[in-house]
Order: C-alpha cells, then sequence, then structure tokens
C-alpha cells in the first residue's frame, strides 16, 4: 500500500506487482489528503473492498458485491474540511512531548469538535512547568506554560500515575475553577481537582492523595481498599462498570441523554475517599455518579460552575466518529458557548 505525496512522484505499481502475492489490482496508493478520514474514502475509490473479498475467496462469481455505505463517512470528512471557528484546549499532563500517550484523549476530542464544527486546537501544557519551582529555574518555560493555560477555552487534565507534575495540574485546576474556565478531569484528573478543592476551598491545607503522600494528615484520596500494595500487576480497577446518576438534573446526565446510568471503563488503584464525601458536599463539590454500592465516587461536579466535571473513569475510550463522547462533547460545547444548545 505505497504512500506518496499527490504533487510527488507516484510509485511505480508494475514494479511492486511482481512481488510474491502480488498483482496490479491488489496494489492501492494512498497519497496525502487533507484529513484522515478521507481514506476510508480513497480506498473505496480504488475498489480496495473487492481486492479483500478476491484475495479471502468471498468474491462471489456473478454477483455483485455490496458497495460500502460511506456516506456519512464522506459528510464527516467535508465537513472536517471547512470547520474555521477553532476552539483551544489546553491539556495540562506530564507526557506532553510524545501526543501519543494521549492519543484516545486526542481522538475523542476531534470527534466532539468535529461534531460542534469547532476547529480543535490543542495546547500542550507540561504541568511540571506550572510550578513555582519553575518560575525560578525555567522562567521561560513557566511563562509560556502558563500564557497557553490562560489563553484556552477549556481545560483537560489526563489520567497518570506518579507525583512528578502533580503540583501544576492542581494549580491547572485551580485556574479553571476560579475563572469559570470549563474543565474535564479524567482519573487522575478527577483526584486532582478533589485535592484542590479540599485544599483551596475547604481550606484543608494537608490534604493529599496517598498516592503521593502515604502518610498523609487529610487522605481525601486513598488506596482502593481491595487492591494490593505489593502486587502492582493485575491489581487496577479495570474494564466497563455501571455508573449511577444520584442527581437527575446535573450537566453529565444531560450530556447522557438523562438516563439513570452509564457504562463506562476504568483503569485505576485509588479513589476519593468515601468518609470524607459528606464533607466535601456540604461544601458544594457534587458527587453525582457513584458505583452500585452508592461508596465509590465517579463523576463529579460543580453546580454553580460552567462546565466543571471530573470522571472516574475514561470516557475517551468509548468515543467514536459521529458518536464522540457526551462529557467531551460538553467540554467542546463549553468551551465554545455552546453548552445551552
Amino acid at each position: 500500500m505505497p504512500q506518496y505525496s499527490a504533487t510527488g512522484r507516484k510509485c511505480e505499481t508494475e514494479t511492486l506487482a511482481v512481488l510474491p502475492s502480488s498483482g496490479v489490482s491488489n496494489i492501492v496508493n494512498l497519497h496525502d489528503v487533507t484529513n484522515i478520514w478521507h481514506i476510508p474514502l480513497l480506498l473505496r475509490d480504488q475498489r480496495a473492498h473487492e481486492a479483500i473479498l478476491k484475495v479471502l475467496g468471498l468474491w462471489c462469481v456473478g454477483k455483485v458485491p455490496q458497495e460500502p455505505k460511506l456516506s456519512e463517512w464522506t459528510e464527516r470528512a467535508s465537513r472536517f474540511d471547512k470547520l474555521k471557528s477553532p476552539v483551544r484546549i489546553a491539556m495540562v499532563g506530564k507526557y506532553t512531548g510524545i501526543s501519543d500517550s494521549y492519543l484516545s484523549i486526542l481522538k475523542a476530542l476531534l470527534h466532539a469538535s468535529v461534531a460542534l464544527d469547532r476547529k480543535l486546537v490543542v495546547d500542550w501544557v507540561p504541568s511540571c512547568d506550572l510550578e513555582d519551582s519553575a518560575a525560578v529555574e525555567t522562567p521561560d518555560a513557566y511563562e509560556k506554560a502558563w500564557g497557553l493555560l490562560k489563553g484556552a477555552n477549556g481545560v483537560l487534565v489526563p489520567g497518570g500515575f506518579g507525583d512528578r507534575g502533580v503540583q501544576g495540574k492542581i494549580l491547572a485546576a485551580k485556574h479553571a475553577r476560579e475563572n469559570n474556565v470549563p474543565y474535564l478531569g479524567i482519573c487522575l484528573g478527577m483526584q486532582i481537582a478533589v485535592i484542590e478543592y479540599a485544599r483551596s476551598v475547604m481550606k484543608l491545607r494537608d490534604a493529599n492523595s496517598t498516592e503521593f503522600d502515604p502518610a498523609a494528615k487529610t487522605p481525601c484520596v486513598i488506596f482502593m481498599p481491595e487492591g494490593s500494595k505489593t502486587h502492582m500487576g493485575a491489581t487496577m480497577r479495570l474494564g466497563s462498570r455501571r455508573t449511577f446518576f444520584q442527581v437527575n438534573n446535573c450537566k453529565s446526565a444531560k450530556l447522557y441523554a438523562n438516563a439513570n446510568y452509564v457504562d463506562e471503563r476504568h483503569r485505576h488503584r485509588y479513589e476519593v475517599n468515601p468518609d470524607m464525601v459528606s464533607e466535601f458536599e456540604k461544601a458544594g463539590l457534587s458527587f453525582v455518579g457513584r458505583d452500585e454500592s452508592g461508596r465509590r465516587m465517579e463523576i463529579i461536579e460543580l453546580p454553580t460552575h460552567k462546565f466543571f466535571v471530573g470522571t472516574q473513569f475514561h470516557p475517551e475510550f468509548n468515543s467514536r466518529p459521529g458518536k464522540p463522547s457526551p462529557l467531551f462533547l460538553g467540554l467542546i460545547a463549553a468551551s465554545s458557548g455552546q453548552l445551552e444548545h
């Protein structure tokens, strides 16, 4: 399957056709296209589906194979090309130098932005560069990171492990909360938002996760009781789990079409301390989604905020082109002034 620039020299298909098991009809050229969603259309136009049927012995002589139904895909690819109005999302993490580390999240953001006719712009913000120490050690990086964060229409803090850059993520959550900037925290990003709320709003200055400080005096995020602290393999809470909405008119439930529950995929060892939930709710933080037991917190919201949502699960894993994740749709909608619509 040769690749080349549309303006460059084409590959000689006849040369490739002499290779074993090859033939001119089995060679497809993929030249550069305006967006990746044109690739299936390019394959269709070169009858790649017919070549596959023949190679696999599925071609029925005398019968015309059904044409691929790509009308929705064609519309989607065309819409992508016409996007002009940008929406800027600050991605605050510690692996920002390798965008593939957050590939599922990038795709989920793209699915949502195209659905809302917005051109996605992702600003990569290394969380370490937001920390106070960076102002002294790497002042240029510090200024750049804060400039990107303050210039974003929305903020996303993805999942992760370890304590490097955590303080920067906390500062990003604080910036979004205090300035009414749309925020979506996923897994660790939700836990970060809880820690920040405890420290800044509830004045629990020593609030922390036992992942970062095992001896935390105010452990608002704790290791799950069923996990093992000595064997790290196969000890995570994984797979699709059911989350039940506790508040029917919250933003998250509305985005899920007022469903009573949702099934989303998980990947974590730590959770919000259930013994502190009542304190948080008295202080204004709402736990709108919980597991079937009612003790494991799955979704948080700030009711008075434009869009401040955290999830223990990973909604990006269920996002698809043409069927974006509801919570990513909410983030993009809030970031582009479309949430009420």
